[in-house]
């Protein structure tokens, strides 16, 4: 009996030692495989990062490379007209001899150097700056009403991807179903697509078109969900959500500018406002300011430095986000 209890607890020290230790493996083996496990997600997450970061780097890169080369048949394009650069000089030329025309013309009692000079200037102004000022202020109403429809295109874009349909068939609803500015605009990213132009090369080209920030974010978004993986109907509706939000802080912006855009009117008209009362109460009271030579520099220097305070002033009141 005393030998069987003997060996009984040798048997018993044996084997749980051996469990213990198959325990301790275990525990060890599992510690192991976990911070295995984390080390391959941690360098999954770092992977990921570094694409993103290559592609937000490749993206920077071609922003600023199509900044250098807008051309002025870029331009033409953005403000939606049709005509060709060639054209367009033809009618800045038109414009610029009207201008030169009418201003000698007008300026009669001037001294003859003076009048020549302004003639001329006016004639350059004609000819690089109103056509120039014309096709811009035609480009920034075009990308405004693109900018008001683009959210509810993204929004048409989520409803798609959603329902099941590929992202070229939401662009096509799109291309459909709005009006322009951004219903051809989408027309030309499916069409480019239709010839080997991929969704985001043709997002690009719209950018070089529309030059607006959420353009770009929308480009952005595409490239890196289509590099990455991920839910793109998700990422797009926080992308509307976002567009919404800087459209309100934009109008508030507007708002509260307004008071200061009120009172620079009010200062840069009240010069005219003051000559055309005391002109008219009193006829000839400023005619040695065009009859005299001291008058001629005096109008002129007068003019370059309210030239350059409505330039100031404008440059304060306008913000730019």
């Amino acid at each position: 009996v005393v030998m069987a209890g003997a060996a009984w607890l040798l048997m018993s020290a044996i084997f749980s030692g051996s469990s213990a230790a198959k325990r301790a493996d275990q525990i060890v083996g599992g510690a192991e495989r976990k911070r295995k496990l984390d080390t391959l997600v941690d360098k999954k997450k770092e992977g990921r990062r570094k694409q993103i970061e290559e592609t937000l780097r490749q993206l920077e890169e071609d922003e600023k490379e199509r900044k250098r080369r807008i051309t002025l048949a870029v331009r033409l394009r953005r403000a939606g007209l049709t005509i060709d650069e060639r054209q367009f000089y033809t009618f800045s030329a038109a414009v610029g001899m009207f201008l030169a025309f009418i201003t000698y013309m007008l300026l009669v009692d001037l001294d003859p150097m003076l009048r020549n000079l302004l003639a001329a200037g006016a004639g350059v102004v004609g000819f690089l700056g109103l056509p120039r000022w014309y096709i811009s202020m035609l480009a920034n109403k075009r990308q405004q009403k693109f900018l008001n429809d683009l959210p509810d295109a993204i929004d048409i874009m989520v409803r798609g991807l959603r329902s099941g349909l590929p992202v070229t068939d939401a662009m096509k609803v799109i291309a459909t179903e709005l009006p322009p500015p951004i219903g051809p605009e989408f027309i030309e990213v499916v069409e480019g697509q239709k010839i080997g132009i991929s969704l985001e090369q043709g997002l690009e080209r719209m950018h070089t078109r529309m030059p607006l920030p959420e353009v770009n974010f929308l480009a952005i978004v595409v490239a890196i969900q289509r590099q990455t993986g991920g839910n793109l109907s998700e990422t797009l509706a926080n992308l509307s959500r976002v567009l919404r939000d800087r459209k309100k802080m934009k109008q508030k912006v507007r708002a509260v500018s307004q008071e200061a855009k009120a009172s620079a009117a009010i200062i840069g008209s009240l010069p005219f406002v003051i000559m055309g009362v005391i002109s008219f109460l009193s006829p000839g009271y400023f005619n040695p300011l065009w009859t005299t030579k001291t008058g001629n520099i005096m109008v002129t220097a007068s003019a370059i430095w309210m030239l350059i305070g409505v330039l100031v002033m404008r440059k304060i009141i306008n913000f730019k986000f």
